[in-house]
């Protein structure tokens, strides 16, 4: 299984100079590209996006060239094939399935985000870090499906 994880664009744009120590071991375990002891690659760090959150990442943190920023981690993951990209056609295709009018009525977050459910729901780990507690809230609720969200990188087994 691979180790991956959906981080925020609230939680991501404060990758830049981060003071807080577990930001720090957040990023440094996203940039390491190390295999585990028996050479299993899925052991090493994945992040999983869409193109709607690449299109946030990079706004939020325009002309932002920091060696740990985020547009330099996802240019760094995807040119050694650590990037898991959920298409815009599997979003379309689990909102199809997934999202019943009664599922959609529950629904807290705002309208933008809900096309964020999908892409940490299809992740394999389905392991995702953000502040939004609305977000939050939608996935912990959402039926059929078991997530793990935080706000804190320390309160989420990601390694």
């Amino acid at each position: 299984m691979k180790h991956d994880i959906f981080i925020d664009n609230n939680i991501a744009s404060r990758f830049t100079r981060p003071a807080d120590p577990e930001y720090k071991k957040l990023i440094e375990w996203l940039m390491n590209n190390r295999k585990n002891e028996e050479g299993d690659e899925d052991d090493r760090a994945y992040l999983v996006v869409s193109q709607k959150l690449l299109s946030e990442y990079y706004r939020s943190c325009r002309n932002d060239f920091g060696k740990t920023s985020i547009p330099m981690i996802v240019d760094k993951l995807t040119k050694e094939g650590r990037l898991v990209k959920i298409t815009n056609q599997m979003i379309k295709d689990f909102k199809d399935t997934h999202f019943t009018n009664a599922v959609v009525r529950n629904l807290r977050s705002n309208i933008e985000d809900r096309d964020h459910i999908p892409v940490v729901l299809l992740s394999e780990r389905k392991f995702a870090l953000t502040y939004d507690i609305n977000f939050t809230y939608d996935l912990e609720h959402f039926p059929g499906f078991t997530v793990t969200v935080k706000s804190r990188p320390e309160d989420i087994d990601y390694r």
